[in-house]
């Protein structure tokens, strides 16, 4: 065989050998992100499940409050519907607000502040909220490694063949927003 023919044997081994190794590479990067996403939709399900026994609790001591019940009812019901990640951001963010909306109601109730279910139900939900935060970063780092992956070059002419496209981070339009609802003793 001549020496032509062992060169150009050579060159087709070392492709084929780099497009499956950068083939597994993106469908692990792309596993981390589904993961970090998953991390996310659990808790925001389990802040979602706290919030009717919040609103319970609330209920009892504010209610005239029907208005802001019926809004946090309404934002939940869209959280727990919102289907792609933009849609998750966006709802995560308006159910945020109207936590915060209630837990300032609450400021006005001090029977309510002192109440063992409200009390216990803050911190549950102040836990969830650092886990949801914790979960969103994680999320936006794998995002981003992927994303890296993805788009550099020679990677995106073999992704792109694949189907393997940019993910989108899971970001909150409002800072403000970023941060856990005031819960207040």
């Amino acid at each position: 065989m001549p020496t032509a023919a062992w060169i150009a044997l050579a060159i087709v081994v070392v492709i084929v050998v780099y497009g499956v190794t950068l083939y597994n590479k993106l469908v692990r990067h792309r596993n981390l992100v589904q993961e970090g996403y998953s991390g996310i939709d659990v808790q925001l399900t389990r802040r979602s499940d706290l919030i009717p026994n919040l609103l319970e609790t609330v209920k009892g001591y504010a209610a005239h409050e029907k208005a802001l019940f019926a809004d946090i009812a309404e934002r939940r019901a869209s959280s727990i519907n919102a289907g792609s990640i933009a849609d998750k951001a966006v709802a995560d963010k308006a159910l945020t607000g109207a936590l915060g909306r209630l837990f300032a109601v609450a400021e006005a109730y001090p029977d309510l502040k002192a109440d063992a279910n409200f009390r216990a139900l803050q911190a549950d939900l102040s836990g969830i909220e650092d886990q949801l935060q914790m979960a969103r970063r994680y999320y936006n780092g794998t995002a981003r490694d992927y994303n890296i992956v993805v788009e550099s070059f020679p990677n995106v002419l073999v992704a792109g063949s694949f189907g393997f496209r940019k993910e989108p981070f899971f970001e909150l339009a409002d800072p403000a927003s970023a941060a856990v609802p005031k819960v207040a003793f």
